[in-house]
């Protein structure tokens, strides 16, 4: 049950909350991030973003963007590009910050709070600019990391920062537990 009328939204930009949480030495129980952050609001949408690679027979990440998809969350893929960095070596590019902030900036209007789960410094603007239509904006990541997981001009800018390893007994895993397994039946 919402704590009060609050309507909240969350962002997570998959690849960075990862990276952040297993650099604090768990993974984030998804199931259990939906549940704490519905206790928190009323929750109008609850985002994941992340990249695949295409040519990829299988993706480490395709189980969990399947139950992500099946369980409350809105997951938005792209397709990693492929590029030459210029000294001959392959790079892959994995960036999914416009597709959020375009996300951030329609739902802004439907939304009392946007809570966000990256430190990239690049969300700065669009923080900014979702707080000049009245959102107040929550980010969490990590300063505990070194070096820090979090841009210091977008921790300045946030109306509220929340250290990941707090939420740790609220949405934590074991490093490497299973998370959920889903069976698909598909008709015959």
């Amino acid at each position: 049950m919402p704590r009060d009328g609050t309507k909240l939204a969350l962002f997570i930009d998959g690849a960075n909350a990862h990276a952040t949480a297993k650099a604090l030495g768990f993974d984030i129980d998804y199931k259990r991030l939906l549940k704490e952050f519905q206790g928190r609001g009323t929750l109008v949408r609850a985002f994941y973003y992340t990249a695949i690679i295409d040519d990829q027979e299988f993706s480490s990440v395709r189980p969990l963007i399947d139950w992500l998809d099946y369980n409350g969350f809105t997951v938005v893929t792209k397709p990693a590009k492929e590029f030459d960095d210029g000294e001959g070596r392959r790079r892959l590019k994995r960036n999914m910050s416009i597709e959020l902030a375009v996300d951030a900036m329609e739902l802004a209007k439907h939304v009392d709070q946007i809570v966000l789960f990256s430190g990239d410094g690049d969300f700065r603007s669009l923080v900014e600019a979702v707080q000049r239509r009245g959102v107040h904006v929550t980010i969490i990541s990590s300063l505990r990391i070194k070096p820090p997981m979090i841009a210091d001009e977008l921790r300045r800018q946030a109306d509220a920062f929340v250290e990941l390893e707090d939420l740790k007994p609220a949405i934590g895993r074991t490093l490497g537990a299973v998370e959920h397994r889903i069976q698909v039946v598909r008709p015959r």
